[in-house]
């Protein structure tokens, strides 16, 4: 059984680069080499795209593989198949890492458990509940990523939503 994603790599320094190649071969087991652009959202970063193909869990193995580094804007997208959801993984310096199980037309599934502490917080602490769900379905990280989802001249563009 296997899936496709995408690892979009948002922004990383130059020097940052091959290590990042390294880690998603790491991951694949086989050599990788991205194609590697100027970010012109963050001057002096590179952004790159690589499609990729493998088993359940790859995604999460490869944003496992890529988090630690503080200076990395990333995502990885998997789609879903026979025995497993999609999923999705944002990282960025300020925030850290979102993850989100996808349905098979990208929509963001949120677990009840997931709701209902998303209830319990709203009334007890200091926070609202549309604030709540706002993180639940990753609103801070897009907000800090779309900058960078734009690609630069005459670079492709893949969008990461899908409308219906």
């Amino acid at each position: 059984m296997t899936t496709r994603g995408v690892l979009y790599v948002h922004s990383a320094p130059r020097a940052l680069c091959p290590h990042v190649e390294w880690a998603v071969a790491g991951v694949l087991g086989t050599r990788v080499s991205l194609d590697w652009i100027r970010q012109p959202a963050a001057p002096g970063t590179w952004r790159s795209e690589f499609s990729w193909q493998g088993r359940p869990g790859t995604a999460s193995k490869l944003a496992s593989a890529l988090r630690g580094w503080q200076m990395l804007r990333f995502e990885v997208t998997a789609e879903p198949c026979a025995g497993a959801e999609g999923e999705r993984y944002s990282c960025t310096p300020h925030l850290g890492i979102f993850h989100a199980v996808t349905g098979m037309h990208g929509d963001i599934l949120i677990p009840e458990d997931r709701l209902r502490a998303a209830l319990v917080r709203a009334r007890t602490e200091e926070t609202n509940l549309e604030s709540e769900i706002a993180k639940l379905l990753g609103k801070p990280w897009d907000d800090e990523l779309e900058p960078f989802r734009y690609a630069g001249e005459g670079a492709p563009v893949r969008w990461l939503h899908q409308v219906v």
